[in-house]
């Protein structure tokens, strides 16, 4: 792998996909050092280019979607008040044999999945492995995930127009395989001192996670805004009874002097990432494991 030359417009080598998940156990594993150096110069050269996200998942092949009200590209808005009624009303839990074909399996839920590319890549080159729940706040984007799952024939994955913080502990309880992973990645950082209570990581999604995530069951938590990275830190590291850092058990993962990885747990970027590499911005990642 090492001097291997790729161009990021064309379909990258097959090695890229086996890094996310090990078969055998619910944990993340790291990329070996080459690979972690090829993708890395990858990225480097796809960040000079204006078509960051569709290089990044080119291999989707993702087609736009056209559905009521839309043309071409959703558009919505950036930021919702998850506090407003018309998002805490219980949502329906849908029937899970229905939605997955072996429900099962191990569970991966994103918290905020935005677009959906980051966890429909996952399903797509994992599709043995686990399953994928994807809750969003916005129903656009979930309408265009769902679309997308359609598309590619996809039955390990599942889009829901939800509000994380109050419907996880009610569909999460009812999946019959065990939750070996949750990941809330660049989640709407609501600013204003006063809008605080609209963020998704409250202790009450807190204790949620604890609760139901499986013994070995990991967390991942990302930011490009110091001031969210920090309060959704400091609510997790609130629960130490039960969750520890990644890096005090495996030596595989490092922190810096201030205890964010130093590097992508997942090897795939999801688009704020991305968006937020290009503009210089650092991404503050956090890694737990209930023990």
């Amino acid at each position: 792998m090492l001097g291997l030359r790729w161009n990021c417009s064309a379909s990258p080598p097959s090695s890229r996909f086996a890094l996310c998940f090990t078969k055998s156990s619910s944990s993340f594993a790291l990329l070996p050092a080459p690979l972690r150096a090829f993708r890395a110069a990858c990225w480097s050269q796809c960040s000079r280019s204006p078509n960051l996200v569709e290089l990044e998942y080119a291999d989707l092949n993702l087609k736009d979607f056209y559905g009521a009200g839309c043309v071409g590209h959703v558009r919505i808005r950036q930021h919702v008040n998850p506090l407003s009624s018309s998002f805490v009303a219980p949502v329906k839990v849908p029937e899970w044999k229905q939605v997955f074909s072996n429900p099962s399996l191990p569970l991966m839920v994103d918290i905020g999945c935005g677009s959906g590319r980051f966890l429909i890549w996952l399903a797509k080159h994992l599709p043995e492995s686990r399953n994928y729940l994807g809750l969003e706040i916005r129903n656009k984007l979930v309408q265009r995930s769902q679309f997308w799952v359609k598309e590619l024939g996809l039955k390990n994955i599942y889009f829901m127009f939800a509000n994380a913080t109050i419907s996880f502990e009610q569909l999460v309880p009812t999946y019959p395989g065990p939750l070996i992973l949750v990941s809330i990645l660049c989640p709407d950082p609501h600013f204003k001192k006063r809008h605080h209570k609209r963020r998704v990581v409250q202790k009450s999604l807190v204790d949620s996670v604890v609760k139901n995530l499986s013994l070995g069951g990991q967390v991942i938590l990302q930011s490009d805004v110091p001031d969210v990275a920090l309060d959704m830190r400091d609510q997790f590291d609130a629960r130490a009874d039960v969750l520890k850092h990644i890096d005090a058990l495996d030596a595989n993962f490092t922190c810096d002097a201030q205890g964010w990885l130093l590097e992508n747990p997942i090897g795939i970027r999801t688009e704020r990432e991305i968006h937020a590499e290009l503009e210089g911005a650092k991404i503050y990642k956090r890694m737990y494991q209930k023990v």
